[in-house]
């Protein structure tokens, strides 16, 4: 099929964001890609947010614009719900938050790279991010990883943040069927893991197609700053990072059957590595071959292993 006849289905998840939604449809709007549905699901926003929305509907020209009601129980479980419903049909499956900016070929990117693979095998393409402020002036960018992307690295990392993932109809059957059996800390970081244990393909683009709104009440959540960072692996020498790693292998355990040997392997070895002596979690973190993208990440890794916290 050529890629221009491929329908994309963006799954939006919205909480009050009348402020700045209007600007994210302008920028779907202007996706070089033409066949876009556009599902949103809004989790009770009482600030006219869906008023914007109906609005749009009438409009929509790529497509059809579908809103729906949210479970009401957080964000990770508004897209857990996109990801389950089965109504939503389409050739990929694109994230979206509420007040980002896409660059125009942020889809057609995707699409393109997915085309010169096998559609039977799930494929998730992922990007950079460029970060804004709240009024939009761009300030910095999300690291630039070099290292491959892999199941070694999603036990111990997200690289990409879930508004710049876009799966194929593989993947996202996938997805659906691990999400139909357990919840998960964030629909990108289990997007990752149960995209890579299953022997899927991963893309990390180091261009950055999603310009990543900064809101004070999300400063962590960029990492664009070394005082990002340094929060970052506060968290994690405080234990939270081992709570969230925690629910991880909560998830992999009950759909094991999902993944391939050499992920099944490296995964009892990890959890080994968290158990008994420092000796034995070193040598099983050793063995696992885990990794962070980054020099000073895969440190701090073993030095929380050390240390317990995760």
């Amino acid at each position: 099929m050529d890629k221009a006849d491929l329908r994309i289905a963006v799954l939006m998840g919205t909480k009050d964001g009348a402020a700045f939604i209007d600007e994210q449809l302008q920028s779907l709007l202007a996706q070089s890609h033409r066949l876009v549905d556009l599902w949103i699901s809004d989790d009770g926003s009482i600030d006219g947010t869906t008023a914007i929305i109906e609005a749009w509907q009438s409009r929509w020209p790529k497509g059809r614009m579908t809103l729906v009601e949210g479970p009401r129980q957080g964000f990770a479980a508004n897209f857990r719900s996109m990801i389950l419903d089965r109504r939503i049909d389409a050739d990929g499956y694109a994230f979206c938050d509420q007040d980002d900016i896409w660059e125009p070929d942020r889809l057609e990117s995707a699409i393109s790279w997915m085309q010169g693979h096998d559609a039977k095998t799930p494929l998730m393409y992922c990007s950079r991010t460029a970060t804004m402020t709240e009024t939009g002036s761009l300030v910095g960018h999300s690291p630039l990883f070099a290292r491959p992307p892999s199941f070694r690295n999603a036990l111990v990392q997200s690289i990409a943040g879930g508004n710049t993932i876009l799966l194929n109809a593989a993947a996202r059957d996938l997805l659906a069927k691990a999400c139909a059996r357990t919840g998960f800390v964030s629909h990108d970081w289990w997007a990752y893991l149960i995209v890579t244990a299953a022997g899927g393909i991963v893309r990390y683009d180091p261009r950055p197609l999603v310009r990543y709104r900064q809101h004070a009440a999300n400063l962590v959540g960029a990492n664009v700053s070394w005082k990002a960072r340094a929060s970052r692996l506060g968290r994690l020498f405080k234990g939270e990072f081992a709570g969230w790693t925690d629910l991880n292998l909560d998830g992999l355990a009950v759909n094991r059957d999902l993944l391939t040997e050499d992920a099944a392997a490296c995964l009892d070895l990890f959890i080994r590595g968290r158990q008994g002596s420092l000796i034995h979690r070193l040598a099983g973190l050793r063995k696992s071959g885990v990794y962070r993208q980054t020099v000073s990440g895969t440190l701090g890794l073993y030095l929380a292993f050390i240390l317990g916290r995760i």
